[in-house]
């Protein structure tokens, strides 16, 4: 859908700010978050809010990426963690750890670099499980 906006290589991409990659990956993950509680429950869009939010709490979102990091990420999806994990960042949160909003913003990052590389079936397979996670919490 978004592809004829997606002109940058990996180069590119791999020079972005961790950051930006956040940014994305921050609506990418909201989209199908969204796109997920709709398809998948009868709830109003206040109730379906309500419920996002144990997807998208920076805590549940560490938590996500910490089961992420131990059981199906690959070395090269670890390392743009681990960028995400350690890129300053000025914003204070305000609901969660620090440490916590660090995981976060990891998590973030490493779902918007697999959307902006296009790697659409690995995306698609680590969003799937993060919502399989997000749902035992």
């Amino acid at each position: 859908m978004f592809e004829e906006l997606l002109n940058k290589d990996e180069t590119e991409i791999n020079m972005m700010s961790p950051l930006t990659w956040a940014y994305v990956g921050d609506c990418v993950y909201e989209l199908y978050v969204r796109t997920y509680l709709s398809e998948n429950t009868n709830l109003n869009p206040h109730r379906m809010h309500v419920n996002s939010i144990k997807y998208v709490k920076a805590n549940h979102q560490a938590q996500i990426l910490k089961k992420l990091d131990e059981q199906i990420l690959n070395g090269d999806e670890k390392e743009i963690a681990r960028r995400g994990r350690n890129v300053e960042s000025h914003h204070l949160p305000k609901h969660a750890t620090h440490a916590d909003y660090m995981y976060s913003t990891a998590f973030e990052a490493l779902i918007g670099y697999l959307f902006l590389t296009k790697q659409n079936e690995r995306l698609k397979e680590i969003l799937k499980v993060s919502i399989e996670y997000a749902e035992e919490m």
